[in-house]
């Protein structure tokens, strides 16, 4: 009995809680059932994407309308994207905080000899061999998460990574929108169609590539890149986390000046809508920016998202009321706020490249007051900064990005508020870098969401809003209860 006593102190420790109530701590490692549980959790958060991604492939046979480069596409995706979370799972996750998914959702810590955390190099390695315990008994036993310094040489290391990165899975993401569609394509035709031979009339293949698949991955990537860089911009200047293009009133504008072009001029034409949303756009912007700063000298963060709201619910309402009263505005004009790439080309994008072009130049110029804005207006202006004019440079920046893409697309939502979030988590608050970063992460989103539309609703399409909609609303709802949101 003396023997057995004195192995059961052995395993658990005694703690006093502030409160003065006793506390037992076990010893030793966690039971087998616990690890068991947290392994096989980490085994299917790994294995979803290849689950989804073989019920697509399954889907995506010749007797359905499916091709072998179809297959290919949406297979490597998959796999790519489980080793991302593999990485991510038990790289980062547990070699750094000592938590997988898995071990988070069982109270468990796995950790190295000393008794800190692996590390992402061995938690990756074939055998790394944790000493899995409770969570409680790691934290009573002096268990700490690694602490990342991030000097000036790592961090821009992690930044450069990241832009290469980004660069290379643009890339891969282009080559899947011109291979993935309605028509089944092989890779030599995909080739052939890409660099055509000389002489010949140009195959079927070849006009499919050229005159509709091409066209459309180009603009959706220059949208997804607009997108990305007027959210980045938006967020810098109100300063607010949650704050997208369309706080401006830009989709609000866009809208009202499409229904009033159908309803009372007789618009019926993809490229006769363009030129009246991207001036209900411009329009909307500047009386937002002009109430702001009624009254004072200059518009403040918080004067802009009020005056965008109210400007927005004004403007909805006149649309609301147009499309109820007028059947034929109402059927042309559910097909345009949908938000979509498709069915619009080059004759869509060349009008209006130099607004996209300017409202580049203006987006990557500010990055410098940006910078200075995030410490602070005070700060800022006793750095030298000209608030006012940089306020006006920012959103005539957001204005000519959002509204241009917004005349091209139709309104498509939560790129501009999703995009920053994910580029800030590896370029961090420097603006020089989160700005370009926020653009090919925006034209990565909106592309792959194009490509996802193609498929899902075969022999027909689901528009590439909808399928950010599926895909923006539960990142939404994460973002929203994240805390450190508030310090941005």
């Amino acid at each position: 009995m003396a023997a057995r006593l004195s192995e059961l102190a052995a395993d658990a420790a005694v703690v006093e809680r502030p409160d003065h109530t006793r506390l037992d701590v076990p010893r030793g490692r966690a039971p087998f059932r616990l690890r068991a549980a947290a392994a096989v959790i980490d085994l299917v958060v790994v294995s979803l994407p290849l689950v989804v991604g073989g019920l697509i492939v399954q889907s995506l046979r010749d007797a359905n309308g499916g091709g072998q480069t179809d297959r290919v596409v949406f297979g490597a995706f998959a796999v790519v994207a489980a080793v991302v979370v593999q990485v991510w799972n038990i790289g980062y996750a547990q070699g750094r905080r000592g938590e997988s998914i898995g071990k988070a959702w069982t109270g468990l810590v796995a950790r190295g000899a000393d008794g800190r955390p692996q590390g992402v190099r061995v938690s990756l390695s074939p055998f790394p061999r944790p000493d899995v315990v409770r969570r409680a008994t790691a934290l009573d036993e002096g268990f700490a998460e690694l602490e990342v310094v991030a000097t000036p040489a790592s961090l821009r290391a992690r930044r450069v990574a990241g832009l290469v990165a980004l660069v290379l899975l643009l890339g891969a993401v282009l080559l899947a929108s011109i291979a993935v569609g309605a028509r089944p394509l092989t890779f030599a035709e995909i080739a052939g169609a890409l660099v055509p031979p000389y002489g010949g009339s140009p195959s079927e293949a070849d006009l499919i590539v050229r005159d509709l698949r091409l066209p459309r991955t180009l603009l959706a990537v220059v949208v997804g890149m607009a997108l990305g860089l007027a959210g980045a911009l938006i967020q810098g200047h109100t300063r607010n986390p949650l704050a997208d293009p369309g706080i401006l009133g830009v989709s609000a504008g866009a809208s009202c000046a499409v229904v009033l072009a159908i309803a009372f001029l007789g618009v019926a034409s993809v490229g006769g809508y363009v030129w009246f949303a991207l001036a209900g756009a411009l329009v909307t912007s500047v009386a937002v920016f002009g109430l702001s700063a009624m009254g004072s000298r200059t518009s403040s963060p918080v004067s802009l998202v009020l005056g965008g709201a109210a400007v927005a619910a004004f403007l909805s309402s006149i649309t609301s009321a147009v499309v109820l009263l007028d059947q034929q505005a109402l059927d042309a004009f559910r097909f345009w706020v949908v938000g979509s790439v498709a069915g619009r080309g080059l004759e869509i994008l060349t009008p209006l490249l130099p607004f996209f072009v300017v409202g580049f130049v203006l987006a990557l110029g500010s990055a410098p007051g940006l910078n200075l804005l995030s410490l602070g207006e005070d700060v800022a202006r006793s750095l030298g900064t000209d608030l006012v004019r940089n306020r006006i440079a920012g959103v005539l920046a957001i204005t000519l990005l959002a509204g241009a893409a917004t005349a091209a697309c139709g309104p498509i939502g939560f790129v501009g508020l999703v995009v920053p979030h994910v580029a800030r988590s590896f370029t961090g608050p420097d603006y020089r870098w989160l700005l370009p970063c926020s653009a090919l992460v925006g034209a990565i989103l909106l592309t792959i969401c194009d490509v996802i539309g193609r498929v899902v609703a075969r022999p027909g399409e689901l528009q590439a809003g909808i399928v950010l909609a599926l895909v923006g609303g539960p990142f939404f709802i994460a973002l929203v209860r994240r805390r450190r949101l508030a310090t941005l």
